[in-house]
C-alpha cells in the first residue's frame, strides 16, 4: 500500500479531504441554486445544459452514466428542458435508435445568463487564492479524479472476473 496520509487513531472527519470537498460543494451549491432560481433554473438543469453544450454527453444514457443519475429522473429532467425549449432531441442519422441532445438558441441564451453567475461565484470563492494556487488546486483535483477512476476501473474488472469464475 502507498503513503498513509490518514491513520485510524488520529482521524478526524473535519480534516478528511472528502468532508472538505463535500462541505465546499454544499456551500457553493446553496449559493448558486439561489441565484439560478432567479432565472427559473436549477443547478442540475444547468449541469445538463453545460454537459450538452461542452459535448461531454450526447444522450440521456450518457448523462445518467456521467452524472450517476437515475434514468427515469434524468428523462424527466430532460423532458422539462425540452418543454421549455432549452434542449432538443434528434435521432442519430447513422443509428436511428440513438436520440441525441443539443442546445436550442433559447438554451444557449439561458447559459449566456447563467455562466456569468457561476463565474462570479467561483471568482468570489477563490478571491484569496493566487492564480498559481487555483491552477494547483485544479491539477490536484484532476489527479485525484484520475486516481479514483483508475481504482473504480480496477474494482469493476475484479468484480467481472469474480462473476466469470462463478
Amino acid at each position: 500500500m502507498g503513503r498513509q496520509h490518514y491513520r485510524p487513531e488520529t482521524f478526524h472527519m473535519c480534516a478528511s479531504i472528502g468532508y472538505l470537498q463535500k462541505r465546499a460543494h454544499h456551500l457553493m451549491h446553496e449559493w448558486i441554486e439561489r441565484r439560478f432560481a432567479e432565472h427559473n433554473c436549477t443547478l442540475q438543469q444547468w449541469v445538463v445544459l453545460m454537459h450538452v453544450r461542452d459535448g461531454l454527453t450526447a444522450t440521456v444514457a450518457d448523462l445518467c452514466r456521467k452524472l450517476h443519475h437515475d434514468s427515469g429522473a434524468m428523462t424527466r429532467l430532460v423532458d422539462q428542458l425540452e418543454e421549455r425549449k432549452l434542449i432538443k432531441r434528434q435521432r442519430n442519422a447513422e443509428d436511428r435508435r440513438v436520440i441525441e441532445l443539443s442546445l436550442t438558441p433559447a438554451g444557449q441564451a439561458l447559459l449566456g445568463k447563467l455562466i456569468p453567475i457561476a463565474c462570479e461565484l467561483l471568482n468570489a470563492t477563490l478571491q484569496d487564492f493566487s492564480s498559481e494556487e487555483v491552477k494547483l488546486m485544479q491539477s490536484l483535483l484532476k489527479k485525484m479524479i484520475n486516481r479514483l477512476e483508475t481504482m473504480r476501473e480496477a474494482r469493476q474488472a475484479q468484480s467481472s472476473l469474480a462473476r466469470e469464475k462463478m
